[in-house]
């Protein structure tokens, strides 16, 4: 059971996108659906395509979608990175900018992506955390609205698209010290301080190393000369990395699989000869197996240093 049964105030957000500040009053008589995001979470990127949808199906049917976005990395924090996600991916819904964990706290929330369901009067009757239970929550919605229709039919593409669970052999890996786990390069890790990396012969599987000049900060690694490189040993149809190119110009990089460029097997930030740019702090796609998912050995080189790398994770 919820401490708070009813919905807390939306008040004390840094600033709102889409819309004015959506109070109580605004708000009565509505069903409201809160989503909680931030823009790297890969769970929350493969949830979206419904959220939208449902926004769009039940709009005129009284219901409200709220995204509540609260950063989980410091470079989530600036207000027109946020606004342009939102703009990325085509969210025409509200979204309150929640840099202070104020929204978040009042509603004791603790995952992304994070969804509750009110009801008319303001009272919480539902709520889930993660991916999944789709079918499930729009009934939900359609339950508070009191409407009863075919379910919407969506299609999440690009990094949208849903997990090849059945060959997901990989988990999240974060690369700051405060979380990080599975480092394989000689001579382990120094924090804070400026050191010269080197790659294991073989890496081990699920286990990740540095090459080159890099710093570990507590959220992030941050190369310090051009060349240096990060490499991961995973099982996986996708793989996407969390980078930021910091207060720098935009970052050439090159993504090699299996020490070769990936052809056929490209993400959607890379193309076939591995060749990307990082302009700007968000998930990136390296890797989506364009055949049978195995393991695999990715390796990527940045040609200018400053870039920021914060997060693996895989699909």
């Amino acid at each position: 059971m919820f401490a708070r049964p009813r919905m807390p105030s939306l008040g004390g957000a840094a600033e709102w996108l889409n819309s004015e500040l959506l109070g109580p009053a605004e708000l009565r008589g509505h069903v409201v659906v809160v989503d909680f995001w931030t823009l790297t979470c890969i769970n929350w990127l493969r949830t979206e395509p419904y959220v939208r949808a449902w926004s769009q199906a039940y709009r005129d049917d009284g219901l409200v979608m709220i995204g509540v976005h609260t950063p989980e990395f410091s470079f989530e924090h600036e207000i027109e990175r946020v606004r342009q996600a939102t703009k990325e991916r085509a969210i025409d819904y509200p979204v309150v900018v929640d840099n202070d964990y104020e929204i978040w706290s009042a509603f004791d929330n603790h995952y992304w992506p994070a969804l509750y369901f009110v009801d008319a009067d303001g009272v919480i009757r539902d709520h889930h955390f993660g991916e999944g239970r789709y079918e499930q929550s729009e009934r939900v919605i359609q339950q508070l609205l009191g409407v009863e229709r075919e379910l919407v039919s969506v299609e999440g593409l690009g990094v949208e698209a849903e997990a090849d669970w059945d060959h997901l052999r990989t988990p999240e890996t974060y690369l700051g010290y405060a979380r990080s786990e599975h480092f394989d390069s000689a001579d382990g890790a120094a924090f804070d301080d400026r050191r010269a990396y080197e790659l294991p012969e073989r890496l081990r599987f699920n286990h990740w190393a540095l090459a080159g000049e890099w710093t570990i900060g507590r959220e992030k690694v941050v190369l310090d000369q051009a060349g240096g490189s990060i490499a991961y040993r995973f099982h996986a149809r996708d793989a996407h990395l969390v980078l930021s190119p910091g207060a720098r110009e935009p970052i050439p990089f090159r993504v090699l699989l299996d020490g070769e460029a990936p052809g056929p097997s490209h993400g959607v930030d890379v193309d076939e000869d591995g060749n990307g740019v990082l302009r700007d702090g968000r998930l990136y796609q390296l890797v989506r197996e364009h055949d049978a998912v195995r393991e695999r050995s990715l390796e990527i080189t940045f040609l200018e240093p400053g870039a920021e790398a914060y997060v693996f994770t895989f699909g």
